[in-house]
This record gives structure tokens, sequence and C-alpha cells, in this order.
């Protein structure tokens, strides 16, 4: 997408818009915002919205319309990697909210994500899966758990059983190890259609920590060593067709390939980003 209909898309706006605070001022921000404010691992993540008056984009505690993601000195280049991998799960047809990255004050890029559970009047009730399966430990369960729970409170269990199974799928093959339950939601709209939310929080987890495990949550009671056969046997568990488990994803390297080539990635992260996808390919079978 170009960046003229990118800027239509997520902000409807003629000019991109400023963000008027640094990388060092985002923890100011955050104290700031003490108590109303989502610090997750080393990442923290403020709620903004948009100051059409001023074209820039404000912290705030109510109302907010994206969440902002800034760089870190333990993980760089974390921004760069999630906006790649959001963009990648688009192309290949994955329900994804919008995304950008802009440029902070300090000209550090930030990834800018739009809030989907909340319209201009009504804000619409999410739960991550470690809420719904109340779990003490987001990394303690298995993916079979949130496909148990999904035919039982999903309006539409059997489509949002194949979509929580192709981003299991996908996952696997960006190498993002750190999909734990919070990283999978349900959101109610209507307050009657209560189906799986879209994708979040999608990176590459492997290029930030190679020796991480293949996924958080276990996959026919494994987290290493995941190959073909573990995913056929979740698709049988999931009763998911043969014919439509991968056909997302076969046949898709170029594409791949190409848009981590022409991403922010770190230039010298990009070469082993493309190789892990190559290699988790070759382990489900699936034809470059």
């Amino acid at each position: 997408m170009d960046n003229a209909k990118l800027l239509k898309k997520i902000f409807n706006i003629p000019k991109w818009p400023s963000i008027d605070f640094s990388l060092s001022e985002v923890s100011l921000e955050a104290q700031e915002l003490a108590g109303k404010l989502s610090i997750s691992g080393v990442q923290p993540k403020l709620s903004v919205k948009l100051d059409r008056r001023k074209n820039a984009l404000i912290s705030t505690i109510k109302g907010g319309e994206f969440i902002l993601k800034p760089q870190t000195s333990v993980y760089p280049n974390i921004p760069e990697n999630e906006q790649c991998c959001m963009d990648m799960a688009a192309a290949l047809g994955i329900a994804v909210p919008d995304h950008c990255l802009l440029p902070l004050k300090d000209n550090s890029l930030a990834y800018i994500v739009k809030r989907y559970d909340r319209n201009k009047v009504d804000k619409y009730n999410q739960e991550d899966f470690q809420q719904i399966l109340e779990k003490d430990d987001k990394y303690m369960g298995s993916v079979e758990e949130i496909c148990r729970a999904i035919n039982s409170i999903s309006a539409v269990p059997g489509l949002d059983v194949q979509l929580l199974y192709e981003r299991v799928i996908f996952n696997f093959i960006i190498g993002n190890g750190d999909a734990h339950f919070k990283n999978y939601s349900m959101i109610t709209y209507n307050d009657i259609d209560r189906r799986l939310a879209p994708a979040y929080d999608l990176v590459c987890s492997k290029l930030i920590i190679p020796k991480g495990k293949d996924s958080a949550l276990a996959i026919n009671g494994k987290q290493n060593n995941l190959k073909r056969k573990d995913f056929d046997i979740l698709g049988d568990y999931c009763k998911i067709p043969e014919k439509i488990r991968y056909e997302k994803f076969d046949q898709k390297f170029d594409i791949m390939r190409k848009m981590i080539e022409s991403s922010q990635v770190d230039q010298e992260k990009k070469k082993n980003f493309i190789e892990i996808i190559k290699e988790r390919l070759h382990r489900l079978k699936l034809s470059e």
C-alpha cells in the first residue's frame, strides 16, 4: 500500500502526524499516566490519540485511538520487526489492525497500531485467553486449550478455529516463539457476536532471542522441534480440512522475502530473518 493510501486508511488526514516527544521522554509520559498505562516486559506501550488541530499524536489516559510502541535499549529494532511481520500477515490474508511506523521527536521509529476494540461510539469487550482460561501463567498451556475454548464461546466456532490455526502456523513460519495466551483474544461486537480478535503482537522473536522456543504454547505436547506432523495432528484436533490447512502459506516464500528486503528491519538481520522463514517452510514441507 502506498503512503498516501496508508495515511488515509489509518488517520484520514492529508499529512502524517508528528509526535512531539522523544524516546527518552516516553518513560516520562508513562510515569504521568501511572496506573493507566499497559507496560509489558521491556517495551512500554503508550496510549495516544490524534490531536487534529496540532496534527500530532499525543498521550492520553482516556479515549486512546492508537497504541505506540517505541524502541528499547534491551532489544533494538522491535518496532521495525513488528511492522514487517504485521505487513506480511496482511499480505497473506490474516486480519490485522491498521499499523505504521512513525518517527518520534528524536527520529527514532515507533510502531503505531490503531485500536480495533472501539469505534467512535462504543468500546467493545475484549478478553485474552489468559483471562478466558483463568490461567495464572500466560505461558503454561497449549494451543489445543484455546481451540476448545473457541468451540465453546465463539459465535462462529468453525471459522474462528480455522483462523486460530492459520495464526499459529504463521507465528511458527515467522519465528515467533513468544505467542502466549495473552496474544490471542476474543472480542464481542454488538453484545452478542463474540469472535476471534484480529491478530496482534506479531514479531520474529527468534531474531531477538535466537535460542528461544519454537512455540510459547505447546502444540501436540511440544514446544520445540515442531514439524509438519505436529501441525497436522493439531489440524485433526481442530477439525481443519486438510486441503485448507496450509493454503495461505504454500509458495509464499518470495512474497515474504521481498517484504523483508524492502522493510526497515535492521540490514544485518534481514538475511537471518529470510533464512528463518525458509527453514520453517521446509519443516512444514511447503513449496517456496
